[in-house]
């Protein structure tokens, strides 16, 4: 492990690793620290629905080809339970192959470090963080590693692990939990996303594989009463909530779940640190914007390390620049989210009548649909 090094990114998880991966033949020295002393176990066994944008970024890096389990999202189906409007966007109708892709987590993050392998990139595996301080021309990391206490220096520290090192964050609970689950059903997927809102929160269906994976939001007591059903009667719940249009619900496997809320950073950066990624931002997994805005993150935070000169690198300027640079995007990917959350969930007649009418608009209005399809594949800047 180097002593010092001119970037330190604290967290290997998918965006960290990418950040290291896009910065692998610049001509800084970068070392990844991640707590995992496991490389080859990923930090969560989840899919993760990636935008077109996304999968442009991964066939930069050269890894998106190594990808094997990749489900293409052709369509996506939007509704309103108990009400007639909907809205579908199509790839084709965008001029792109596919609007997304669904992909699991533990691969990505098993591909992303095997490519590092090849690289100058330094992996310090099984290293805790503990503290991040401030001197004069550099930022100074404390850590844990095998129960040693180290210290390394850097010219430019990256939180990337989502703990955010005690930056000062505004947090909203929205009192749900998602339970994911994977689920098989009468009628094929034929690459069809389905984001269907319902007063206690948003049921996602993506495409995967022969299946789907399924994101079920709903109030903490009753994510808990369907994690507690038998696999029959969850599948009967599941049928009765959604509806018929992939037919009967047939198995479910891999039931788990974790709460729902909005957290972001006030500031993303001080003089030789900033935060990118789930550190920076945790959003609500509606419409599938935190992961996509996270790699967006890395991805313009490498191209402006790539440019800056030794003697700006992590300044205080520079990286002023960088949080200036990815205002539109963090604070429209936030405001997007949360507004379709609180818009959604609330069970008023007028507002359930109002949406009903927004979802057909939007199906007859091919600008409107074609900007918020935009939006959602390569961001507010896209």
């Amino acid at each position: 492990m180097r002593e010092h090094s001119d970037i330190i990114i604290v967290g290997g998880g998918p965006v960290g690793a990418t950040l290291a991966l896009a910065l692998a033949d610049s001509p800084w020295q970068v070392q990844v620290l991640e707590a995992r002393a496991d490389l080859s176990r990923a930090a969560y066994r989840r899919t993760l629905a990636l935008s077109y944008g996304s999968r442009l970024i991964l066939e930069r890096l050269g890894i998106w080809s190594g990808l094997q389990d990749v489900t293409p999202i052709k369509d996506i189906h939007v509704s309103q339970r108990g009400t007639l409007g909907v809205s579908r966007i199509r790839a084709n109708e965008e001029g792109l192959p596919a609007l997304g892709y669904v992909v699991d987590y533990a691969e990505l993050d098993s591909v992303l470090h095997e490519a590092l392998r090849a690289t100058a990139v330094e992996v310090s595996a099984g290293s805790r963080v503990t503290a991040i301080a401030h001197n004069t021309g550099y930022a100074r990391i404390e850590l844990e590693q095998a129960g040693v206490k180290r210290q390394l220096t850097t010219r430019l520290a990256v939180v990337a692990d989502g703990g955010g090192n005690g930056a000062e964050r505004v947090t909203r609970e929205y009192g749900q939990h998602a339970l994911l689950a994977s689920v098989t059903t009468e009628l094929p997927n034929q690459g069809c996303a389905y984001e269907r809102f319902t007063a206690d929160g948003p049921v996602a269906l993506l495409p995967q594989g022969d299946g789907f994976a399924l994101v079920w939001t709903a109030t903490p007591e009753r994510v808990a009463e369907l994690l507690a059903m038998p696999d029959d009667e969850f599948l009967q719940a599941l049928y009765a909530h959604f509806g018929d249009r992939v037919g009967r619900f047939l198995t479910v496997a891999g039931r788990s779940s974790f709460p729902l809320i909005l957290r972001y950073a006030k500031k993303l950066v001080t003089a030789h640190q900033v935060m990118i990624g789930n550190a920076a931002q945790t959003l609500h997994p509606v419409a599938g914007q935190g992961f996509n805005l996270g790699l967006r993150d890395a991805w313009e935070l490498a191209e402006m390390v790539r440019d800056c000169g030794r003697e700006t690198l992590g300044s205080l300027d520079m990286l002023k620049r960088y949080q200036a640079s990815r205002r539109v995007d963090t604070s429209a990917s936030i405001f997007f989210t949360d507004l379709l959350v609180r818009l959604f969930s609330n069970a008023h007649p007028v507002l359930q009548h109002g949406r009903s009418l927004g979802l057909m608009a939007l199906q007859l209005l091919p600008p409107a649909k074609h900007m918020v399809a935009r939006r959602m594949i390569f961001g507010a800047r896209g």
